[in-house]
C-alpha cells in the first residue's frame, strides 16, 4: 500500500515558488576529529543512520490528473552520492565566508525527482573546523513518521556506533495506472481526502493555504487574534530568489541571570517604628508585590524586541511609542503520551507575540513580552525546556522544521516575523567522533516576509541563525549585532 501525502505536506509542494523555497536547514559547525572526516567517511556514517528514517530514500510521484494527493514511493536509483556533496572555502576560512556560502547554498530548490534532502561538508574554515549544511523539504519532515536529518546522524558521544545490517531494497515504483487504481481505492475508503485534492488542485496557490491553515488548528486563537493584520513594516517585502545569512553566538548564562535575577522576589521594605515605651526602634515588613516571573524564551523575545528597535532606528525608521513587530513564535511541544516525554511524535503550538519595540526602557519590554506569553504557560500545554532538551536524539531540527510548518500554514499577512526557539542539550554532540561547536538553524522565508530568525540553545550557547531576503535586507548584519548589544543592555538594566 502506498504512503500517501496529507493535504498539509502537498500544500508545501503546491505553496513552493522560485522565490520561496519551502526547505528548512541547519549549519553545524565541527571541530576535526582525529583523522579527519572527508566526504567519503560521511557518506557512509549518513547511509547507515537514514537507514532508520526510509523516507530518506523516497520521492514524490504525483497521481495522474491530480485527482488525489501525491504518493512516496522508494527511489530505485538512489544515490547517495548525489545527496552528500562537498564544499570548501579558502583557506582559512572566516565565519563571514561561511554566512555567504550558506546563503547562496539555501537559495536554490530541492530537485524533487529525487529524495527532498541535501548534505553539504564544507572544508577549509579557520582553526581546523568544518561544517555540514543541511537542506530538508517541509514535505518529509512530520515529526511522526520522520525527524529532520540532524536528529538523525547526531550521537551524544564520540564512540563510534555500530551501523545497522544493510538490507534496504527498494520496493518497484507503481505504475501509472496502478497510482490510479490506488487512489479510486482510497477515495472510497477516505472521501474527505479526494475532496482536498481536487480542491488543491483546481484552485490556487491562495486556496491550498487556506487548506493548509485549517489543518493548523493549533492556532486558531492566533488568527483570531491578527484579524485586524499587523501594522505596515520594513520587515514586509516583496521576496526575491536571492538570500543572506548571518550567525550570531551568544552566551545561554546571561540569559539565565537575568530570568535569576527578576525571578527572585525583591526584598520587603521595612520601616521602623518608634515604640511609646522606649527608644528602640521596632521594625515592621510591608509586603511588595514580587517581580514578574519570566523565562529564558522571554529574555530571548525581549532582546529581539530591543534588537529589532535599534535596527529600525539605525534604518531612520519612526519607532513611536506603541510601536510592535508581530511575531509568530512556535512555543511548545504537546507530546501525545504524556508517560513519554521523549516521544518523537508531537505537535507545536504558535502564538503570535507583539514584541514592543516601541518601548524604550529594556527593563519594560521583558514584562510585556512576559505578560503576553504567561497566557500561553498558564494553559499547561507549555512544555519545559529540560522536557524539550530531553526529546531522544538531538531534536532542535526537527522542531524548527515543525514551527516552520506551522508557520508556512497561515497567511503571511497576520504576522511580520516568524521566530522558532528551541532548547537543546547542554552536553556535547558528535558526527563520527567530531564533536559539534555550534549549530545555527535556518527558517525559510514566506512570500512577502524578509526576515526569518531560528534560535537553539546548545553546550552553553545560544545560537541565532538568520535568514533574510538579498535586496530587502543587506544590513541583516547590522540586526546580528544589535542582538549582541540588546542582550548586554537588558543585562545591565536588570543589575
Amino acid at each position: 500500500m502506498t504512503d500517501r501525502l496529507s493535504s498539509l505536506d502537498v500544500s508545501f509542494l503546491y505553496l513552493e515558488q522560485p522565490s520561496t523555497a519551502m526547505h528548512v536547514g541547519s549549519v553545524m559547525i565541527f571541530r576535526s576529529p582525529p583523522g579527519g572526516l572527508d566526504v567519503e567517511r560521511l557518506t557512509r556514517h549518513v547511509g547507515s543512520r537514514i537507514a532508520f528514517v526510509p523516507r530518506y530514500r523516497q520521492r514524490i510521484r504525483s497521481i495522474p490528473g491530480r485527482i488525489a494527493n501525491p504518493v512516496w514511493v522508494d527511489d530505485e536509483h538512489f544515490d547517495l552520492s548525489y545527496h552528500i556533496r562537498l564544499s570548501a572555502l579558502p583557506r582559512p576560512g572566516s565565519d563571514a565566508q561561511l554566512e555567504e556560502l550558506v546563503a547562496r547554498l539555501q537559495a536554490r530548490p530541492l530537485d524533487r525527482r529525487r529524495p527532498l534532502w541535501e548534505l553539504y561538508l564544507v572544508e577549509g574554515l579557520s582553526d581546523g573546523r568544518f561544517a555540514l549544511v543541511s537542506k530538508v523539504h517541509q514535505a518529509l519532515v512530520d515529526g511522526v513518521r520522520t525527524v529532520d536529518l540532524g536528529q538523525v546522524i547526531l550521537d551524544d558521544s564520540a564512540e563510534p556506533v555500530d551501523p545497522p545490517a544493510f538490507t534496504w531494497k527498494p520496493v518497484a515504483e507503481p505504475t501509472s495506472v496502478e497510482l490510479l487504481v490506488g487512489a479510486v481505492v482510497d477515495s472510497v475508503q477516505r472521501p474527505g481526502q479526494i475532496v482536498d485534492a481536487v480542491r488543491s488542485g483546481m484552485a490556487d496557490v491562495r486556496d491550498t493555504a487556506a487548506i493548509t491553515a485549517r489543518s493548523a488548528a493549533r492556532v486558531v486563537s492566533a488568527v483570531r487574534r491578527a484579524a485586524g493584520g499587523p501594522p505596515k513594516s520594513p520587515l514586509t517585502s516583496s521576496v526575491t530568489p536571492h538570500r543572506r545569512f548571518a550567525m550570531i553566538a551568544t552566551d545561554l548564562a546571561d540569559y539565565r541571570a537575568i530570568r535569576a535575577k527578576l525571578a527572585v522576589p525583591a526584598p520587603a521594605k521595612t520601616a521602623a517604628r518608634k515604640s511609646r515605651s522606649s527608644r528602640t526602634a521596632r521594625v515592621s515588613v510591608v509586603p511588595t508585590p514580587p517581580p514578574a516571573q519570566v523565562t529564558v524564551n522571554d529574555v530571548v523575545l525581549s532582546v529581539l524586541a530591543g534588537a529589532l528597535r535599534a535596527w529600525l532606528l539605525a534604518r531612520g525608521e519612526a519607532v513611536p511609542t506603541g510601536s510592535i513587530v508581530r511575531t509568530l513564535v512556535p512555543m511548545s511541544v504537546r507530546v501525545d503520551d504524556p508517560e513519554a516525554a521523549g516521544a518523537i511524535g508531537s505537535r507545536v503550538d504558535s502564538v503570535l507575540i507583539d514584541l514592543p519595540t516601541g518601548e524604550a526602557s529594556p527593563r519594560m519590554r521583558l514584562h510585556q513580552v512576559a505578560y503576553q506569553t504567561k497566557g500561553h504557560r498558564e494553559t499547561g500545554q507549555a512544555v519545559d525546556a529540560p522536557t524539550l532538551a530531553g526529546i531522544a536524539g538531538f531534536a532542535p531540527p526537527t522542531l524548527h522544521s515543525l514551527g516552520a510548518r506551522v508557520a508556512s500554514g497561515l497567511s503571511r499577512r497576520m504576522f511580520h516575523l516568524v521566530v522558532t526557539n528551541v532548547p537543546g542539550p547542554q552536553q556535547p554532540l558528535y558526527v563520527d567522533g567530531a564533536q559539534m561547536l555550534a549549530t545555527y538553524p535556518v527558517v525559510p522565508l514566506a512570500a512577502g516576509q524578509a526576515l526569518s530568525i531560528g534560535i537553539t540553545s546548545y553546550a552553553g550557547k545560544v545560537y541565532y541563525g538568520l535568514n533574510a531576503d538579498r535586496e530587502a535586507m543587506p544590513d541583516v548584519d547590522v540586526v546580528g549585532q544589535c542582538i549582541v548589544d540588546a542582550l548586554a543592555e537588558l543585562r545591565e538594566a536588570v543589575r
